[in-house]
């Protein structure tokens, strides 16, 4: 429960998931990310609620597995697959892909999403595989799946772009 957990980091940003079906980006929901810490076990998982309705559109814990990737040269976007995410039920694997208003806010996340990852592996006596060096800014970043390229999350046709979300 989130009231037994101490927030590492909190933030603003836009979440969508892959779905694999159509191929294509679904917007999950904005809201405010957090890591949050368990006073007992010191576990950390990642949990976000939508702004209006609180409805959690993500839910899981941070494994050692999970590698945070570019989203298609986007510096303001991250992509990692969740073997199984809580908020909805029953747990499914994802894609999850996040957005920030801007590339210092994404390069925040991925500093706080690294060091959970790295106390959740000490707690469980595992080591966090060494990452790959970061790429040049000159290569150009592209995440993959089995269907090939994913494109960067869209705005929906219908939904005009945000001020905080305008590049």
């Amino acid at each position: 429960m989130e009231e037994d957990e101490d927030v590492l980091f909190k933030m603003r940003a836009k979440l969508f998931r892959f779905d694999a079906l159509s191929t294509e980006w679904k917007e999950r929901g904005t809201g405010d990310v957090r890591l949050l810490a368990h006073k007992v076990t010191e576990k950390v998982r990642l949990v976000m609620r939508r702004d209006k309705t609180l409805k959690v559109c993500a839910n899981h814990i941070i494994s050692v597995d999970m590698r945070l990737q570019p989203n298609i040269g986007s510096d303001r976007s991250w992509v990692w697959k969740v073997a199984a995410d809580y908020s909805e039920s029953p747990p499914t694997s994802e894609t999850l892909a996040i957005r920030f208003a801007n590339a210092e806010n994404a390069s925040q996340f991925k500093l706080a999403f690294e060091s959970a990852q790295e106390k959740n592996a000490k707690l469980m006596g595992t080591s966090v595989p060494p990452r790959e060096k970061e790429k040049s800014e000159n290569q150009e970043e592209t995440v993959s799946n089995a269907e090939g390229t994913e494109p960067e999350p869209k705005e929906k046709a219908d939904e005009p772009a945000k001020e905080e979300d305008k590049e």
